[in-house]
């Protein structure tokens, strides 16, 4: 009986024209679904972008000494906290493919002169000079010699916009256009940059020097720009003659140490290597007929079918770059290419910068500048815990500013040094000087 009358509440529930309706705990499940949903998304989110990262001034090694703790005290952005845009700042990432790919928001166009260069070699090397839009607050001619990155030049929004706050704050400014990486120059010998080589910014060097008889230089260097110049230093002291203090950004050191590294996935670091390598071959075939065929070329064509296939820098280091100066392997390249074997000879006052984010740059690299830094009694390493590569937007919440926290750096520092040597009291000569002075002596001597 008790299942007949099961069948006829079946019936009753089945006539036709009935209304079927949900059970009530189905919308509970289907709101727990899209609950978890939207959880997830948010700790992933939460996770790439880093958002419970906290802010933090950077982390400071340095000496002890009255130029470091006058520096620290008149240049006082590198102790306070630098704080990203809320949003994606804390992303390393981003904070790099910010700067990579849609470069610095309004940045603005500075007016220059492109000056060119005949070097031994027949190479013409080329560089943009801008004039300063006002008078230094020390009264004192001072020229930013800049190094732009890989591949980079004078019309990178970067650059232009670090030029435009450094001709306001009353410096001159020369930026080095590395050898075939503009699209209109052409190369007038078969060689172009290398990860090293410092012919071409130390020919602008000189050229500012004899233009400007009593101007004073500040060294500056952005990623391979900072290896570039640190080894100029380093290579010969008469290089830091009127050279006031030297600024490098997100550089990596060893190119030996870092060969490793590239190779790795953590933090993409691979994926970032083949881009760089796909913008290398772009600026490497664009130039194919210099390169591959002039008589004096040290390319052959396998060369080239081995250039189509490269995958990696490396690779390309080791079948093109590396042949450019006759190095007979990539290790070999890599260890003389690199500024950490030079880097120790630098007297003039140093400012090391990287973050602890970069993408490029393992952590393990970090520790030749911080072991420079506690040796060595001029220089400074500030690492900061955000900024990506070369990114280092500052900003509220979503859109960035167009000067970012290393354009202020880097003239902050300079404007520290500058007042510090004009106003050091006259016993307290500057290396340079001490420099010049037993050269002379010495000359002397041997008359």
């Amino acid at each position: 009986s008790s299942a007949v009358g099961s069948r006829a509440a079946v019936a009753r529930c089945s006539r036709p024209g009935d209304v079927h309706t949900i059970a009530p705990e189905m919308p509970a499940m289907f709101d727990g679904m899209k609950l978890a949903a939207i959880a997830t998304v948010l700790y992933f989110l939460v996770r790439c972008l880093n958002l419970k990262s906290p802010t933090a001034p950077p982390d400071i090694t340095y000496r002890d000494t009255p130029l470091n703790r006058y520096v620290l005290k008149s240049c006082p952005i590198l102790t306070k906290e630098y704080e990203p845009p809320l949003l994606w700042g804390k992303s390393g990432h981003l904070q790099t493919a910010l700067y990579g790919k849609m470069g610095r928001v309004s940045s603005p166009n500075p007016c220059g002169v492109r000056k060119y260069l005949l070097m031994q070699d027949g190479a013409t090397a080329t560089f943009d000079l801008f004039e300063s839009l006002g008078d230094h607050r020390t009264g004192d001619d001072i020229t930013m010699v800049i190094c732009p990155g890989i591949g980079n030049h004078s019309e990178k929004h970067y650059i232009r916009t670090f030029v435009n706050h450094s001709q306001r704050q009353g410096y001159r400014c020369a930026v080095l256009n590395h050898l075939g990486s503009l699209p209109n120059i052409e190369l007038t010998s078969p060689r172009m940059f290398t990860y090293g080589c410092t012919w071409e910014f130390a020919a602008m060097v000189g050229s500012i020097k004899g233009a400007f008889p009593q101007t004073l230089l500040i060294v500056v260097g952005f990623s391979l720009g900072g290896n570039i110049v640190c080894k100029f230093l380093g290579e010969n002291r008469i290089n830091q003659e009127r050279v006031l203090c030297c600024v490098s950004v997100c550089q990596g050191y060893s190119a030996l140490r870092a060969q490793k590294t590239f190779l790795q996935w953590d933090q993409c670091r691979r994926l970032y290597n083949f881009l760089m390598a796909d913008n290398m071959k772009k600026i490497i075939l664009s130039h194919r007929g210099s390169l591959f065929g002039m008589n004096s070329s040290k390319m052959e064509d396998a060369d080239l079918s081995r250039l189509y296939t490269a995958t990696s820098l490396m690779q390309i280091d080791d079948n093109i770059m590396r042949k450019f100066h006759g190095h007979d392997t990539l290790k070999e390249y890599y260890e003389k290419e690199s500024c950490v074997h030079y880097i120790h000879n630098i007297n003039v006052p140093l400012l090391l910068v990287n973050s602890s984010d970069d993408p490029l740059v393992h952590r393990s690299l970090l520790t030749i500048p911080r072991t420079l830094a506690e040796k060595k009694p001029n220089v400074i390493f500030a690492l900061t815990l955000h900024g990506g590569h070369l990114g280092f937007f500052e900003g509220a919440v979503l859109f960035p500013q167009p000067l970012t926290w290393m354009d202020k750096v880097i003239v902050g520092y300079a404007n520290a040094i500058c007042r510090w040597e004009r106003h050091r009291p006259p016993c307290l000569r500057t290396r340079q000087i001490e420099f010049l002075e037993q050269t002379f002596y010495f000359y002397v001597k041997l008359l």
